[in-house]
């Protein structure tokens, strides 16, 4: 049977890089003396950024939760949110008040030490909007100044809104060419603020035909008035460039350079701000479309794609930039979130900045300038065997090249780290990050000769994981011979081919310290990180538990089941004389693509969207209600299409509808299941957006009235196997 899963499903060289400053070849500094002074205060009694502080370090001082104490830890309260979709926010608590957002960017103002509602927020958005989201509605934070909550909605508008009741300020629309065929954009990472101004970028890469262009924009933060942007690639052959540094980037495009698309990186997560240098540090998104080099002679850099790139925040200029990965065809973003820290580098303090990449290395680099420092790999990686430091460039092996064959490539599109914040603690020394140890197979379709040679989301390439429901037969039907799982599996030995592992990542020894095994066989979607001078680490996991961790050993001192899954960083704040740990719980972002596995908490309950904050000598955490889905297969409608009208429409369910909808448990409709009022507005459902205020966009612009046809003859086909096999079960009993 054809999933969802089945479509991403069907969708190593550790080596060390050496610096060339032998002073980070030191121990793991155990103690606060042995770090320099954090070039920014780390969070108080309140958490005034996404990240805590402006260094995004996820980690407070406060210590009255600590590891002598963390399993006394219980529900202080819980607020329900009303939807139930995916929570990638971490709350913010400034003057006693708790301001979050949720999914669209919704915006929520509770009061932190009781959970109160003081107001909500809804901007109003068009539901089918969704449709440009590659990952859920998701919303990653709010930012907070001077009595104004700043928020940016999933259809790329921000908003300004009064503290103390949630009215708008004023709004301004950030995305360029809306309503046009290029418009595929939305807004899902949380806003920044410099001095004088609120930047965003937006997503949008992976989606469409390769119309997407990449920029980040930044706007008066008393006014809204637009002050400028930047664009991070140059715009198609024959174009003005915008700004100067894109006459450079455009000469890495190589001569052949396709005028059709728009050449992607864009900027949806990892926007962060230093006051000293007034500088933004941001990272920007694979090509769009990708591709595939089949030597390193014909692959051009793509600049400034999978970089990170460093403008003036006043002026929107680009001071330095370090591409990581060159000629991306791996869906390699380098959006992941920054940690800026001192470190002690050749008998010095360096103000530096850290990123685990969705790449698979551990990147550390001078703020000021964009040197590079160390660049070493925090998981099992295969693509390149190291990363040159006099030319930054990384090293190759024949595993990136998939022109020709499929290769089963570390780490996979997913990325060894995501969106999930990392936490770097400067007491112990180490950074907490929430690490992918997965592959996936990468096809060049068009060469692979399998039914389809394009794939919405990954163009005319998958990367297919090797989880538990590789079905080697099905996914050879749709996308040409690809390996067994048991030619995989040699590759890793015992170790699991699809795992989560929370890793303590000393980046002074360039080591790791301690991790768990957070999830196995099947991805686990576990969350972001928490760590305080309480010497404690807390992360929650898929499975619906908040873990404790000592922070310098590892041990796990508390696992507190909420009966959600837990994909958001927790914070922590202090209010009345009592500390206070809050995370939001919620299952989705891009697992919505996918069907539950057993293990998740999701598969069992409701998908409360709920915040949950915590307390010493709280009580239990209430569980959702349990989670029902239809039991039984109606009764399909008679239907006497050919095998050739279903193939065609397995393949184009595939290609197109595959990135919203799976068969079995999961976040959005089972189209296995369809009720018969369904069936009778099929065409003009996925045609003419009858179900729109739903979320389901219209889709007749990429697919014709005949892929309908056909894709609902797969739909009757696969519902009607169940209903058979469904009968034959009750006649039996």
């Amino acid at each position: 049977m054809m999933t969802k899963k089945l479509r991403a499903s069907l969708l190593g060289l550790l080596c060390t890089v050496s610096l060339a400053a032998s002073s980070l070849q030191a121990g793991s500094p155990q103690l606060p003396s042995a770090f320099p002074a954090a070039t920014h205060p780390v969070a108080g009694d309140e958490w005034p950024y996404v990240g805590g502080d402006e260094a995004g370090t996820w980690f407070s001082a406060l210590a009255d939760i600590n590891d002598s104490n963390a399993a006394q830890l219980g529900l202080a309260w819980a607020y329900d949110m009303g939807t139930e979709r995916g929570q990638e926010a971490t709350p913010l608590v400034v003057d006693g008040v708790m301001y979050t957002s949720g999914v669209w960017g919704i915006v929520y103002a509770l009061k932190a030490d009781t959970g109160e509602v003081l107001w909500t927020f809804h901007p109003g958005i068009d539901p089918s909007a969704a449709r440009n989201a590659c990952c859920d509605t998701v919303n990653r934070g709010v930012a907070v100044r001077d009595g104004v909550v700043f928020v940016a909605s999933e259809d790329g508008r921000l908003h300004a809104l009064d503290a103390k009741t949630g009215a708008e300020k004023w709004t301004a629309d950030t995305i360029i060419g809306r309503g046009t065929s290029k418009y595929t954009y939305a807004s899902t990472g949380a806003v920044l603020l410099t001095s004088d101004a609120v930047v965003i970028g937006n997503s949008g890469a992976d989606l469409g035909d390769g119309s997407t262009r990449g920029y980040i924009s930044a706007w008066d933060i008393k006014t809204g008035k637009f002050k400028w942007r930047f664009f991070t690639v140059p715009p198609p052959p024959g174009q003005p460039f915008e700004h100067p540094e894109l006459e450079m980037a455009a000469k890495s495009w190589g001569p052949n350079h396709d005028g059709r698309y728009e050449n992607g990186g864009t900027v949806w997560d990892g926007l962060s701000y230093d006051a000293e240098t007034d500088q933004i540090v941001f990272g920007t998104a694979n090509a769009s479309p990708y591709v595939r080099a089949k030597s390193a002679a014909e692959r051009h850099d793509d600049l400034f794609n999978a970089s990170i790139v460093a403008v003036n925040a006043r002026t929107g200029r680009m001071t330095w930039y370090y591409q990581e990965t060159p000629g991306d065809a791996w869906d390699y973003d380098a959006v992941q979130k920054f940690v800026f820290a001192n470190l002690p580098v050749g008998g010095e303090t360096r103000r530096v900045v850290m990123q685990a990449s969705k790449n698979g290395f551990y990147y550390t680099l001078d703020l000021k300038t964009g040197k590079l420092l160390a660049a070493d790999p925090f998981t099992y990686v295969n693509w390149a065997s190291g990363v040159d430091l006099a030319t930054g460039r990384p090293k190759f092996t024949e595993i990136a090249d998939y022109s020709t064959k499929p290769k089963n490539v570390y780490p996979s599109w997913a990325g060894a780290h995501t969106w999930n914040p990392m936490s770097f603690s400067p007491k112990t020394g180490l950074v907490y990050i929430p690490t992918i140890d997965m592959p996936n197979v990468m096809v060049n379709l068009p060469l692979n000769k399998g039914r389809l040679d394009h794939l919405e989301g990954f163009f005319n390439t998958n990367g297919i994981i090797p989880d538990d429901t590789y079905d080697e037969p099905t996914l050879t039907r749709l996308f040409g011979p690809i390996p067994t799982k048991a030619e995989l599996q040699k590759e890793r030995g015992k170790t699991s081919l699809v795992r989560e592992v929370l890793k303590a990542w000393d980046p002074v020894a360039r080591k790791v310290v301690w991790e768990h095994v957070t999830s196995d066989v099947n991805r686990g979607y576990d969350g972001g990180v928490l760590s305080t001078a309480g010497n404690i680490v807390v992360q929650g996991r898929g499975d619906g538990t908040l873990r404790v961790y000592n922070a310098t050993t590892g041990a796990e001192l508390a696992s507190i089941q909420t009966g959600s899954h837990i994909m958001a960083a927790p914070m922590t704040y202090k209010i009345g004389g009592v500390q206070y740990i809050a995370v939001q719980v919620g299952y989705g972002g891009i697992g919505i693509s996918y069907p539950l596995p057993p293990v998740d908490i999701a598969y069992k309950n409701r998908n409360a969207n709920r915040i949950l904050v915590f307390k010493l000598g709280g009580g239990p955490v209430p569980q959702p209600e349990p989670r029902v889905d239809p039991l039984v297969y109606p009764e399909p409608p008679a239907s006497k299409a050919s095998p050739q009208l279903i193939a065609h429409g397995e393949a184009k369910f595939t290609e197109f509808c595959s990135r919203c909808h799976m068969f079995g448990p999961g976040i959005t409709p089972d189209l296995s299941r369809l009720p018969k009022y369904v069936h009778g507005l099929f065409n003009q459902i996925v045609l003419k957006g009858a179900l729109a205020g739903n979320g389901m966009a219209p889709m007749g612009d990429m697919v014709s009235k005949y892929d309908v046809e056909a894709i609902h003859a797969y739909l009757i086909n696969v519902q009607r196997k169940g209903w058979e096999a469904q009968r034959k079960t009750v006649a039996a009993n």
